[in-house]
């Protein structure tokens, strides 16, 4: 059913530029979140998170529910594009099959809030509720990097600029080099960072504000950040 649903939210033929797409995420970017599952199959369901679509346009998105399949390894193909929005907190052999998966040629467009602003109809402790905090300290320190965050920082949203393009946050992180290293850059006063890590590459940005609206007004630009974050990979 899921199969069903991701072809019927795109409104357009995916490019074939990326063969597929994994989208790993807690955020309601799949489903949108509602008391019932069963809303989502009523005439007056809400439309599809914007994002959805911004994926499609670069391949078949698969949602990914582990990062560890068959043999501990990721389930992807190698010149795929993982896209993690605000996952949640991975288990070992989990660390492993994408740190693996990275090193042979995979990219990572990683989205990790320290702070999540997004409202969640669900309650504190309930599984469907998006990951709050970001819990990806092992992973990034194997990438050489370190999620910060600045507690007395004023909240709001605000623009900065990325990969080209104005992008919202609110109350972000910052990423810090914790060793030397050539293939790492950050970006945008290190709200971000990008690596080459091993054969592959990986883009980390300390926010996730620009997903935390399915239904925002100004999608279309949010959208061209994805795209141009996208095209940064190999730059």
């Amino acid at each position: 059913m899921l199969a069903l649903f991701l072809a019927a939210c795109s409104n357009e033929a995916p490019s074939r530029e990326h063969g597929s797409i994994g989208l790993f995420t807690s955020l309601p970017i799949l489903w949108s979140e509602t008391p019932d599952l069963n809303d989502l199959l009523h005439d007056d369901a809400p439309p599809p998170h914007w994002a959805l679509g911004a994926l499609q346009r670069h391949g078949t998105v698969r949602a990914l529910d582990a990062l560890s399949g068959a043999g501990d390894t990721l389930p992807l193909p190698q010149d795929a594009i993982l896209v993690m929005a605000q996952p949640r907190p991975l288990a070992p052999d989990e660390n492993v099959a994408l740190d693996n998966w990275v090193r042979g040629g995979g990219k990572v467009l990683l989205f990790a809030d320290p702070m999540l602003t997004a409202h969640s109809i669900y309650a504190l402790g309930d599984k469907r509720r998006p990951q709050d905090v970001v819990l990806l300290s092992p992973i990034l320190r194997r990438w050489g990097l370190e999620l910060r965050f600045d507690d007395e920082q004023a909240g709001g949203q605000r623009v900065v600029r990325l990969a080209g393009k104005e992008m919202p946050v609110n109350l972000p992180g910052t990423l810090a080099l914790i060793r030397e290293s050539r293939g790492c850059k950050l970006l945008a006063d290190a709200l971000a960072a990008q690596c080459r890590i091993g054969s592959g590459e990986v883009i980390v940005v300390a926010d996730a504000a620009l997903l935390e609206d399915g239904n925002a007004q100004d999608f279309k630009a949010r959208a061209d950040v994805i795209e141009a974050l996208i095209e940064q990979f190999g730059r």
